[in-house]
């Protein structure tokens, strides 16, 4: 073992694009590892809760391509328990919610306000490092690759101050993961792209997490018309009770002639962009959320653009700025309004973690979130 690492349990991916069922091909391995102390501007934090989300999916399955061995999971939720050098703005104790894309705060990206995503920070999670390059993860003293600089499916975690934002220790930690993803992603983009007003009607195509994330927030913030768009039964029930006003089949949205101010793609498909471009109105705002296999193609008119003035634009991580947007879901959700816990749909341990992404994969969780004692 490292000097003054500690030791600590965490779910290994060993290899992409293991066979399904992964509750048979044990694609993760829950091992014990060795946590390197926190560098320079980097903080250990204690997890709390991480939740499941099809972009750790995504890396099991291969379509979204990362150097392996590597400790997923990011849609997390902790405590500080120790700070490295130079760290002002955390202290022990403090609980925070991890962010998916660290801003490193100097590029001309980070200048946008979350519009664009920081490009350092980019970079490093392509990798499998944190912000700085580096790897904190050890196993048998061979370094493990970070996912999205955090590595939340473990107990304990070494994070960039850039990668997490304080949150009120009143959120209930599987409540406050959320935020870190699928309310930041889908509730982000409402809040910051769509910005709806009393006009605002909206549909959402894709009823993950993210979809239910931006169908919570709209109702949070009081839109009236959430129509919710999915292939598949189960989801669509769940929708009307998260949000969504009313649900369709994609067949049943083209054929309706439907058309909404604003339309939010959060499937990861291209014939989920297609969809939500098809019921957008005349002036109106297409949204692409969702992350499809690389190399994927969508057949969009592009006549329609110039023709109906209207807009196709894309958002990562909601377009959000943590510092600036977590405060806003923390406000609505204390008010009663914005009801994350809606998302939660089983509470599970981390030895659970091959059977969730079945679950996950057959569209029969919305979040599973991971608890950790506290």
């Amino acid at each position: 073992m490292a000097h003054n690492t500690i030791t600590i349990t965490g779910a290994v991916l060993e290899d992409m694009g293991s066979p399904e069922p992964y509750a048979d091909s044990r694609p993760l391995t829950v091992c014990e590892l060795e946590l390197m102390p926190p560098g320079p501007g980097e903080v250990l934090v204690k997890i709390l809760a991480t939740g499941i989300c099809h972009s750790d999916l995504s890396v099991v399955n291969g379509s979204r391509p990362r150097p392996v061995p590597m400790l997923l999971g990011h849609e997390t939720a902790g405590v500080v328990q120790q700070v490295g050098e130079g760290v002002t703005d955390f202290a022990p104790g403090d609980r925070v919610v991890c962010i998916a894309l660290p801003h490193c705060g100097e590029c001309a990206a980070c200048a946008t306000g979350g519009t664009t995503p920081c490009e350092p920070g980019s970079n490093a999670n392509v990798a499998g490092t944190l912000l700085s390059g580096e790897r904190r993860i050890l196993r048998d003293g061979q370094p493990i690759n970070h996912h999205l600089g955090i590595s939340g499916f473990a107990t304990h975690a070494v994070m960039d101050t850039r990668s997490i934002a304080h949150v009120g220790a009143d959120v209930p930690p599987e409540i406050a993961a959320t935020f870190g993803c699928a309310i930041m992603t889908g509730g982000g983009a409402v809040l910051n792209e769509v910005k709806p007003n009393t006009d605002t009607t909206l549909a959402i195509v894709g009823l993950g997490g993210v979809g239910i994330g931006a169908a919570l927030t709209a109702a949070a913030l009081g839109v009236k018309e959430i129509v919710g768009i999915d292939l598949q039964d189960n989801k669509r029930e769940f929708a009307l009770e998260l949000g969504c006003t009313e649900v369709m089949t994609p067949d049943e949205a083209l054929a309706s002639g439907r058309r909404f101010s604003a339309a939010i793609e959060a499937a990861g498909h291209p014939a989920a962009l297609e969809t939500a471009f098809a019921v957008t109105d005349r002036g109106g705002l297409t949204l692409a959320l969702g992350l499809p296999a690389p190399g994927s193609v969508s057949r969009i008119d592009p006549t329609v653009l110039a023709t109906e003035a209207r807009t196709l634009r894309g958002s990562y991580l909601g377009s959000c700025t943590p510092a600036r947007d977590i405060p806003r879901f923390e406000q609505l959700w204390r008010e009663g309004k914005l009801h994350a816990e809606k998302l939660i749909s089983a509470r599970i341990a981390l030895t659970d973690i091959n059977e969730a992404m079945d679950n996950l994969h057959h569209g029969l969780a919305l979040r599973q979130v991971i608890v950790f004692e506290e």
